[in-house]
């Protein structure tokens, strides 16, 4: 299955982000990223890093992507997309694979990994 097939599953759902909006929305997530991280500092050391992780990792696409809010600009809105895909999977599986999947900081990355997919199929890729 590819990103193109992913994004027809989302048909359905109404395109309210265009380029400028996911930009947005990118850069919130990334500081919500940051936020858990310093909020599971003290309790949960792999979750805190997972969280700097991903918060680190957003940022990076986000400077690197041509739209709104990009700084270098050198990668396309559709290949932004895809990266988003595989970010929001390894939202979803990294708890388990950093082994505190039974921890109740667990739920965040879980709730993440909803809203980043949510946003995905909510963005308008042909908008930029």
């Amino acid at each position: 299955m590819n990103t193109e097939d992913l994004t027809t599953m989302a048909g359905d759902v109404p395109k309210v982000f265009d380029a400028k909006g996911h930009a947005v929305m990118d850069y919130l997530t990334a500081g919500s990223f940051l936020a858990l991280g310093f909020a599971f500092r003290q309790r949960n050391e792999r979750a805190s890093a997972f969280a700097f992780a991903n918060g680190a990792m957003i940022v990076a696409l986000s400077m690197l992507t041509d739209y709104p809010g990009g700084v270098w600009r050198t990668l396309s809105f559709k290949t932004h997309r895809t990266v988003d895909i595989l970010l929001a999977a390894m939202t979803a599986a990294g708890p388990a694979l950093m082994g505190f999947g039974a921890a109740p900081e667990a739920q965040a990355f879980h709730g993440q990994a909803l809203l980043e997919g949510g946003v995905i199929a909510a963005t308008n890729w042909d908008a930029a």
